[in-house]
């Protein structure tokens, strides 16, 4: 089947863009909330009674536990998306996310009411990833199957590196906010109450996201495809290739992110002893060279392909893996914050062409669902697990270097993975 472009469609393509933009924007300010707010908050309010470095570890679990549900969530709303259409399960992905976020404010502390406040985050953490599990794979299907329909297939990636762009803002927002809170408060009245305030915003981030949202049209390409009977089953039939490419693409991307922009922050508190100010600032900085990373890389993708521009991403990770935790370790402000940044930064290179590089690899039948699993399932292995398994290594070997060889090896298999990976930039999607 063969989708001319339309150019009645263009407008159309704008304004999806837009909409993928604003609202995984608000859906990772949601998520990453959670991550700042757990290396510098959830120890003290939800693990007091636990020795420090153990309430560190049993705070990153409780983080760790989103990951869990996202697949659950790529496979529920990815099938859902597939055989009922990308738009509606947006808007249920948004609410889902962001009612678990706000209720995150709203839990009481430890010294309140025991066991029973770490067992309801947990809950609410197992919200948020069910709902941001659907939301990447729909919002990147929505958004190429657009561009295809309007007629800007050469600009895939830039276009889709749209939504990529929504990770550093929702992390700069979430970051900024806890930052804006933790400098103007005491530290007693941060721990007390500051801290839910950038929780219970999302209530009003809720409502812009759904206002720009109800707006948008359905695909072109999925209201003209036959719809599978059964997307998930034959996704794993007929794409399971694709779908461990995906994976093996994504984890490097995902631990090299959350190693500098999560487990960073906790390790210069608790073992520098530098301020949690310092950290947040660094995750800024990165989160505002993004901004340029993500567009330009997944520009040059549409030039000169994906998997030259994802390789050159990942081998930028892994060499600054080695040189970024000895400018850390100096505890001067000035190389943290660079070390943190540029860290950040350099895993944009390989964000920015992945949106388009993974939805490309699926048909439309099942792109949604091949899209939504295997990104959401090397989230498990790869961003679920980073900042746990980075402080195990540095409490098990007493040295970063260990963390280092962490990213260098997924920084490899993502390596290997591009190079075994169909080159897409150029071809048709509509098949």
């Amino acid at each position: 089947m063969t989708v001319l472009a339309d150019p009645a469609t263009r407008p159309q393509v704008r304004r999806v863009v837009l909409s993928s933009f604003v609202g995984t924007s608000i859906e990772w300010y949601d998520f990453f909330l959670f991550g700042s707010a757990a290396a510098l908050v959830f120890p003290t309010v939800f693990f007091p009674e636990s020795a420090p470095q153990t309430a560190i570890l049993l705070s990153f679990m409780t983080y760790g536990v989103a990951f869990l549900a996202r697949p659950l969530g790529g496979i529920l709303f990815g099938r859902m998306g597939d055989a009922v259409g990308r738009k509606n399960v947006l808007v249920i992905t948004l609410l889902i996310t962001g009612g678990g976020t706000f209720l995150i404010g709203c839990i009481p502390g430890y010294t309140s009411i025991g066991v029973w406040a770490p067992v309801l985050l947990v809950l609410m953490r197992l919200v948020q990833g069910l709902g941001i599990g659907g939301e990447w794979g729909g919002a990147v299907t929505l958004s190429t199957e657009h561009a295809e329909a309007g007629g800007r297939q050469r600009s895939r990636g830039l276009l889709t590196s749209a939504i990529q762009l929504g990770v550093p803002i929702g992390n700069l927002f979430a970051v900024g906010a806890l930052a804006v809170m933790s400098t103007t408060l005491p530290e007693e009245q941060f721990l007390a109450w500051g801290w839910r305030v950038p929780f219970l915003a999302s209530a009003l981030l809720i409502g812009l996201g759904l206002w720009i949202r109800v707006a948008v049209h359905e695909s072109p390409l999925f209201t003209k495809s036959e719809q599978a009977e059964a997307p998930f089953r034959e996704m794993l039939a007929t794409h399971w290739r694709q779908v461990v490419l995906t994976v093996g693409l994504r984890i490097a991307s995902d631990v090299s992110y959350y190693v500098f922009a999560v487990f960073a922050l906790s390790y210069l508190a608790s073992g520098l002893g530098l301020s949690s100010s310092v950290g947040l600032y660094g995750v800024i900085v990165g989160s505002i060279a993004q901004l340029v990373t993500i567009p330009l890389s997944a520009t040059l993708s549409d030039r000169f392909g994906r998997r030259p521009v994802y390789i050159c991403g990942a081998v930028a990770v892994g060499i600054w893996a080695f040189v970024a935790w000895p400018l850390i370790d100096t505890a001067s402000t000035g190389w943290v914050i660079l070390a943190i940044a540029v860290g950040i930064a350099a895993q944009g290179v390989m964000f920015g062409p992945m949106a388009a590089f993974v939805a490309e690899m699926f048909s439309t039948r099942v792109r949604n669902s091949g899209a939504s699993f295997g990104f959401q399932i090397a989230g498990v292995f790869g961003g679920a697990i980073a900042p746990f398994v980075a402080q195990l290594l540095l409490t098990t070997f007493g040295s970063t270097s260990a963390v280092s060889l962490y990213v260098v090896l997924t920084a490899v298999l993502a390596v290997v993975s591009a190079l075994l990976a169909r080159e897409t930039h150029r071809s048709a999607i509509d098949a």
